[in-house]
């Protein structure tokens, strides 16, 4: 059995329906099923028979604070209930480029790979870049009539090829840090942003937001794409957007 924590999210009901598909058990971690990663409630009997933990908890915030708060507490309750229910393998989903750019939300991605690597469970991490959802949930949080959208190069790809990954990757031997994954395109942001705007109906302003500093010239310099050898996606961001609603 494979214990999916945040098994409800965008890529966690992806990780779920694949654990199925190729015939295992899933059990989903997570609030609505009456576990709290935040305070450990709920773990011990959610990991109770399971092989695995596939990792692909979140927390919505762009504070730095509050990120490293959340994976510290989530991270560790995890990683210490795997290691009172005897998990054989704990796999964490991360992002690209978390150590090469300053972004205060990725503070707290560092620190959950800091303590996964620390860890006494077995451990593969695997990052990812952004998701073919992210220009869409960036106007979903922008203020209307705005649509923010950061100065960045991206190379999208599908939450279900980065779930295959990460089912791969449970139910092998821990591996440790795995190629990034990465979708097949190089890509503007704010033209992301542009066409699921067009796709929506919706009229809205686009201000791309070049990023500050350090930041921002690590961001210009590729620093949230793939270095070196990646597992690349096939599909596209365009076929993707076909498909969507």
């Amino acid at each position: 059995m494979i214990a999916v924590a945040g098994g409800t999210g965008v890529v966690g009901t992806y990780v779920v329906d694949e654990v199925r598909r190729r015939g295992h058990q899933a059990r989903v971690v997570s609030r609505s099923h009456g576990v709290d990663l935040a305070t450990g409630a709920g773990l011990d009997s959610a990991l109770q028979g399971a092989d695995a933990v596939i990792d692909v908890s979140n927390v919505s915030t762009n504070s730095g604070r509050k990120a490293v708060a959340f994976f510290e507490a989530a991270t560790g309750n995890l990683l210490a209930a795997g290691e009172r229910a005897g998990i054989r393998h704990h796999v964490a989903l991360s992002i690209v480029g978390i150590d090469r750019v300053d972004l205060p939300y990725y503070r707290g991605k560092v620190r959950q790979e800091d303590l996964v690597e620390a860890g006494r469970v077995p451990w593969t991490i695997v990052r990812a870049t952004q998701f073919h959802e992210f220009p869409g949930q960036l106007i979903d949080r922008s203020p209307r009539p705005l649509a923010l959208a950061p100065a960045m190069l991206s190379r999208p790809v599908a939450a279900s090829e980065v779930a295959a990954v990460l089912v791969d990757a449970a139910l092998g031997e821990p591996q440790g840090r795995t190629r990034d994954v990465a979708g097949p395109d190089q890509l503007l942001m704010s033209d992301l942003v542009r066409r699921v705007l067009a796709k929506r109906g919706e009229r809205r302003l686009v201000v791309p937001l070049p990023l500050p500093g350090r930041m921002g010239r690590a961001v210009r310099a590729g620093g949230l794409l793939p270095q070196g050898e990646a597992v690349v996606g096939t599909q596209t961001w365009d076929d993707w957007l076909d498909r969507s609603a």
